[in-house]
């Protein structure tokens, strides 16, 4: 337990990077839909939406999958408490998220008109939905 302190600072941050990804990709999908006829923007948005989901939303995702698996392995306890469960279920619809993310990248990158930017724009409000809940059952423990 002398270490929990810095997991667990090590865990927000982690998440913090993830949700950034999360917010922010879907963004570029509107930009990229809405272009999809300007080639060049099409190929510099492609570019971003790669390296943003690769480089930055995955390991930032997998970071706070590991460092909070570590804190519930060091203290099992929190398993039985409510608010706990009830954000690892958040989390598991935020992890389908993340990787619907994927397959909307694949699909886009197939044809920039796969979906019009006005889904986009919708679908970008998930994580923030779920960001809120997690918070309040972290911050709040309203069960």
């Amino acid at each position: 337990m002398e270490y929990y302190l810095w997991i667990l600072a090590f865990h927000v941050m982690s998440f913090v990077s993830w949700m950034a990804m999360l917010f922010y990709q879907p963004r570029l999908f509107v930009y990229h839909s809405e272009n999809g006829d300007n080639e060049g923007f099409v190929k510099v948005v492609q570019r971003q939406e790669y390296i943003l989901n690769k480089a930055i939303g995955t390991p930032a995702m997998w970071a706070t999958i590991l460092s909070g698996s570590t804190m519930l392995y060091l203290n099992p306890s929190l398993l039985s408490q409510g608010w706990m469960i009830a954000k690892l279920s958040f989390l598991v619809v935020l992890i389908a998220y993340h990787f619907s993310l994927e397959m909307h990248r694949k699909r886009l990158k197939e044809n920039a008109h796969y979906k019009p930017g006005v889904f986009y724009r919708f679908y970008n409000e998930v994580p923030t939905l779920l960001m809120i809940g997690i918070v309040i059952f972290v911050v709040i423990k309203p069960f």
